[in-house]
């Protein structure tokens, strides 16, 4: 197990021989570092924080902090980061407030210089958070979603799966499914060149801009449109995202849709 000689290790820590420890990282507590694991400098990684297989933690992260929020009284709540993740300079991930409750990071997610996800976040597979995204706790984010840099997600707020939010944003409303921001964080449309590398073909492409249609173009609410989707059989997958999406409950609403939309 390849450990610096200036790293300082917790006797409680439990690391795979095949993990790279760096200079002046600091392991405090009962935390689990994987097979394959790196970890730069300068990093301090403390609580009951669990890092898959084959993470690259790059210099000066903190992982398991305790969070920032006035309500956590010292109990004991977790980190747990999925596997092949990469953790680029500066990154901040705290721990989850509520005893036994997770602050989650998905397998594949790639988070960029000094993003920040709070306490009891979820991060779903394959999602990227640019440099300086901040999430809020509570916020969840859905697989393959792209949090543009500086963007600001408020706490609780909603982000489905693979819905790309524009840079320097305040998401304050919650962002559906395969959607695009603007600036304003308000939707402009479909994410079609992400639907198109994720391998949804024209026809799974088509029932998805039918469903933006129906939320933005519409006078609609979204319950009655949920209701329509309710009643309609499809083998389409992304059509059984947006249901689940719309059937979970919402502290802050949907998002509006931006006054210069564009054609789907």
């Amino acid at each position: 197990m390849p450990i610096h000689p200036t790293a300082s290790i917790d006797s409680l820590a439990e690391i795979d021989e095949t993990a790279d420890i760096g200079p002046f990282v600091v392991i405090e507590g009962p935390v689990q570092i994987g097979a394959g694991c790196r970890i730069g400098p300068f990093c301090h990684i403390l609580g009951h924080t669990t890092l898959g297989r084959n993470c690259h933690v790059f210099s000066r992260c903190t992982i398991g902090e305790v969070p920032q929020d006035r309500g956590y009284k010292g109990e004991i709540s977790y980190t747990a980061i999925g596997d092949d993740v990469l953790i680029r300079e500066g990154v901040t991930i705290h721990r989850a407030t509520g005893a036994g409750n997770t602050t989650r990071v998905g397998d594949r997610c790639f988070l960029m210089t000094n993003a920040h996800v709070a306490h009891n976040c979820t991060v779903g597979n394959d999602a990227v958070l640019v440099s300086g995204a901040l999430l809020g706790g509570h916020a969840s984010i859905g697989e393959r979603a792209v949090i543009s840099g500086n963007c600001a997600v408020h706490q609780y707020v909603r982000i489905g799966a693979m819905a790309m939010i524009a840079g320097v944003t305040a998401v304050i409303q919650d962002i559906p499914p395969f959607m695009m921001t603007d600036h304003e964080g308000r939707l402009v449309g479909v994410n079609t060149i992400g639907l198109r590398r994720a391998g949804f073909t024209s026809e799974e492409r088509a029932e998805i801009k039918e469903l933006y249609r129906l939320l933005y173009r519409t006078a609609l609410p979204a319950q009655q449109i949920l209701a329509q989707l309710n009643l309609r059989e499809s083998s389409n997958r992304a059509v059984e995202m947006m249901r689940a999406f719309l059937s979970e409950s919402t502290r802050h609403g949907l998002c509006r849709g931006s006054l210069r939309l564009r054609a789907a």
